[in-house]
C-alpha cells in the first residue's frame, strides 16, 4: 500500500470517528452535565489513553523546550474547537452543528493558499464551492427557521480553531514528533482550560451511572484519540487540505447517529 492510499485510509477513519462526537456527548448532556465537565472527562480519559499506549511502545515523555511552547497552543487551540463545537449543541440539532463544522476544509485550504502559497487545484477549488454551497443550505432549520446566530458563530470559531491547528500541525516543528506523543501533550494542555473553567475541579460533576461511564470513555477514545492519531498520520501522508476535505464523513456519521439514535 502506497503513502497516498494509507493517507486517505487514515483520513476517512479521523473524519467518521470525529462524525461521533454527538452519539456519546448527548446522553452526558441529557443527564444534566455541563459542557465543561464533559470535556474535562473527555480529554482526562484520553490523556490516560495515550499515556498507556506510550508505555507500551516505549516512547520517551521527555520535551525540547523548543517543542512546548507550539504544543501549548496546538493543545489551546483543538480544546478550544471541541468548547465551542461543543457548545453549539445547545443551540441547534448536533447533526446540523457537525455539518455546518465541514466549513473548516474550506478554511484550511485558504490558509495554506494564502499563507503558505499552496496551489490549490480546479477540481479542489470545485469540491470546496460546492460543500460551501451545501453548508450554506442548512441555515434553515427542517421548520423553516433560522438557525440560531450564536450557535453558528460557535461553530464557524471551533471550524477556525480547528483549521489552524490542522496547518499547525503540519507546519510547524512538531510534524516530525511521534505520533502518540505529539497527540498526548495536546490533550494535555488542552485539559488545562477546563480545569480552570471548572475553578480546578471544585465545580466537576460526577458521572452518575455505569451507562454514562462507559459514554465518557467512549468519548475520549473514539472521536479523540483514534481521530487524532489518525488525522494526524494522515496529514503526514497526503498533507492538510485532502485531509481536511475528508472530513466530509465527519458530517454523514454525526447525521447517521443523530437520526438513527436520537430520532
Amino acid at each position: 500500500m502506497n503513502s497516498k492510499t494509507k493517507g486517505f485510509i487514515y483520513g476517512a477513519i479521523a473524519a467518521a470517528s470525529y462524525g461521533m462526537n454527538p452519539l456519546f456527548t448527548l446522553p452526558l448532556y441529557a443527564a444534566g452535565m455541563s459542557v465543561d465537565t464533559v470535556l474535562f472527562y473527555r480529554y482526562f480519559f484520553a490523556v490516560i489513553v495515550l499515556g498507556i499506549l506510550m508505555k507500551m511502545q516505549h516512547q520517551s515523555f521527555a520535551l525540547r523546550k523548543a517543542d512546548i511552547l507550539p504544543l501549548v497552543i496546538m493543545g489551546l487551540l483543538f480544546s478550544f474547537s471541541s468548547l465551542l463545537l461543543f457548545m453549539s449543541y445547545n443551540y441547534m440539532d448536533a447533526g446540523i452543528a457537525s455539518t455546518i463544522l465541514f466549513v473548516y476544509p474550506v478554511l484550511v485550504a485558504i490558509i495554506m493558499a494564502v499563507v503558505f502559497k499552496e496551489k490549490v487545484s480546479p477540481i479542489t477549488m470545485f469540491s470546496i464551492a460546492l460543500a460551501f454551497v451545501g453548508i450554506s443550505m442548512l441555515c434553515k432549520s427542517p421548520g423553516g427557521q433560522t438557525l440560531s446566530l450564536v450557535g453558528i458563530t460557535f461553530v464557524f470559531l471551533s471550524s477556525l480553531s480547528y483549521a489552524i491547528y490542522i496547518v499547525g500541525v503540519n507546519r510547524s516543528s512538531l510534524k516530525d514528533m511521534p505520533i502518540a506523543k505529539l497527540t498526548f501533550y495536546v490533550l494535555l494542555f488542552g485539559l488545562s482550560v477546563y480545569v480552570v473553567r471548572l475553578q480546578f475541579c471544585t465545580e466537576l460533576q460526577v458521572i452518575p451511572t455505569p451507562m454514562l461511564w462507559i459514554n465518557a470513555v467512549s468519548l475520549a477514545v473514539f472521536p479523540t484519540v483514534i481521530s487524532l492519531v489518525t488525522m494526524t498520520k494522515a496529514i503526514h501522508y497526503i498533507g492538510s487540505t485532502p485531509t481536511a476535505i475528508l472530513g466530509a464523513l465527519e458530517p454523514v456519521t454525526a447525521l447517521f447517529f443523530g437520526v438513527l439514535v436520537f430520532g
